[in-house]
């Protein structure tokens, strides 16, 4: 089952979410800047001349806000002076080309390595929550265990808790199938190894599906007498969950594609990365 190791260490921060989003900015930046060199246009030409600069930093800081503050896409274009057309072009261009995923599998590798790991996993946990949505989200179902009216997100973690795969369904979709998609999109980028996940996971469909993609899902008891009890890594998810929550954004839930919402949970763990990794004290090796 594994346990977790020791992470890197890093310095001390202030609890304030705003104070390293300067970071966040500095690493979209960069991944755009990958992206032109591999012959993939983040931004397009039209009427309007191009973000460029300070006003494209100011745009990228306003969509972090967005996730964080849970601001309407109306009132962050009027605060920061960019019309929110233009913000949300922005950002449903980056989430069609798969930006935030690129950045976030980069930073993942980094961290790990920063660890003292391998760049890629041999294990993932994997679990699934509940959040409430508005009439409006692209899909509602009724969670009847949670007894919330919304939509599930179903991440597959490493032990650090950061997602190697994320996807969302309506809440009434039960978690063997609304797992599936992660399954699929892990065995994509060549992970073969375990899934460990909690006993709502168990079912021979379930076990089938994933052997055929080489990933072996092991349902794993993590409570007892209704008390949670951490069981090897499979503890790092909730943390996981807990992270996002923080993120105002995707506590209720109100984009109106799955695409979009998925894009704002990678923004959330980008951050939390970016802003580890700027903290990052090297530790020298002595003889």
């Amino acid at each position: 089952m594994g346990t977790a190791v020791r992470t890197a260490k890093t310095s001390p921060a202030s609890r304030d979410a705003f104070a390293d989003v300067d970071a966040f900015v500095d690493e979209v930046l960069i991944e755009v800047a990958a992206m032109e060199t591999d012959g993939t246009k983040p931004t397009r030409s039209g009427p309007k001349p191009v973000l460029t600069g300070v006003a494209l930093r100011k745009a990228i800081m306003a969509i972090w806000c967005l996730c964080f503050c849970g601001m309407q896409w109306r009132a962050i274009g009027q605060l920061c002076d960019i019309p929110f057309s233009t913000l949300f072009t922005l950002f449903s261009r980056w989430t069609r080309l798969g930006l935030r995923r690129r950045l976030l599998d980069r930073l993942r590798r980094t961290w790990r390595l920063a660890c003292g790991d391998a760049a890629e996993p041999t294990a993932v946990v994997i679990d699934s929550r509940s959040c409430r949505s508005a009439p409006s989200c692209f899909g509602r179902g009724f969670d009847g265990g949670k007894k919330i009216n919304g939509v599930k997100v179903h991440l597959g973690v490493d032990k650090y808790g950061i997602p190697l795969a994320i996807d969302v369904s309506p809440a009434n979709v039960h978690d063997t199938k609304g797992i599936m998609p992660v399954l699929r999109e892990l065995s994509g980028k060549g992970f073969r190894g375990s899934a460990l996940g909690d006993l709502g996971y168990r079912g021979k469909r379930l076990a089938k599906t994933g052997r055929k993609l080489g990933i072996t899902v092991e349902p794993v008891a993590r409570g007892r007498d209704g008390k949670f009890l951490p069981a090897g890594i499979c503890w790092v998810v909730e943390r996981s969950f807990s992270w996002i929550a923080n993120y105002r954004r995707l506590n209720t839930i109100f984009e109106r594609t799955k695409e979009h919402l998925v894009a704002f949970v990678e923004i959330a763990f980008v951050s939390i990365l970016a802003r580890r990794l700027k903290r990052l004290v090297i530790e020298e090796v002595t003889a």
